[in-house]
């Protein structure tokens, strides 16, 4: 146990991003003095938070917005997500992580993996399946995923095969069957 310090808008800031801004949600665990938050359980003296000023935190926070369109350009993160609810699981791949080339790929090759995810979001036909999801307070970002389909889950294997690193390839064969992928959209 290492006894830490936080100010007021410090651990507001870990409960938003477990829990959402939901006044009454954060008020509940600040009173109950315990959250886990990154795999490490933090806990304090629980006290009743000043509502006007706990209000005041949560407005700088941003709101879901489904009218925000998709923006490639602010695009920094693709999840591919199995099926269930919630997803069995996912992996996380940034951009720069899918746009890595090295040996004879950096010379000779043309394209990369993060095109390649970029592609079942841009065509017209995909932007119309490509849905306005969240805005994650963990992720600090907006959150639009597009289903795949069975089609859509061979080419995506074949891209990942083609252009993805060997180190990124390796992740993705242990991903089982992915169902969707999740754009990350930071503000």
């Amino acid at each position: 146990m290492v006894p830490q310090t936080f100010r007021g808008t410090e651990l507001v800031d870990m409960v938003v991003q477990v829990v959402g801004k939901n006044p009454r949600r954060v008020e509940q665990i600040l009173r109950a003095g315990t959250v886990t938050f990154r795999s490490y359980r933090y806990w304090w003296d629980g006290f009743a938070p000043d509502c006007a000023a706990l209000q005041e935190i949560l407005d700088t926070y941003p709101d879901a917005d489904p009218s925000r369109p998709f923006a490639m350009e602010r695009c920094t993160a693709a999840i591919l997500e199995s099926s269930g609810s919630p997803p069995r699981h996912a992996l996380r791949i940034t951009r720069e992580e899918a746009t890595k080339k090295r040996g004879l790929r950096a010379l000779f090759g043309s394209g990369n993996f993060w095109d390649a995810m970029m592609k079942f979001a841009a065509d017209t036909a995909a932007a119309k399946k490509l849905r306005y999801q969240e805005y994650s307070y963990a992720l600090r970002a907006d959150l639009y995923s597009r289903t795949l389909g069975a089609e859509e889950v061979v080419r995506l294997a074949g891209d990942a095969n083609r252009f993805a690193p060997r180190e990124l390839r390796v992740e993705l064969i242990g991903l089982p069957s992915v169902s969707q992928i999740v754009f990350v959209c930071p503000r």
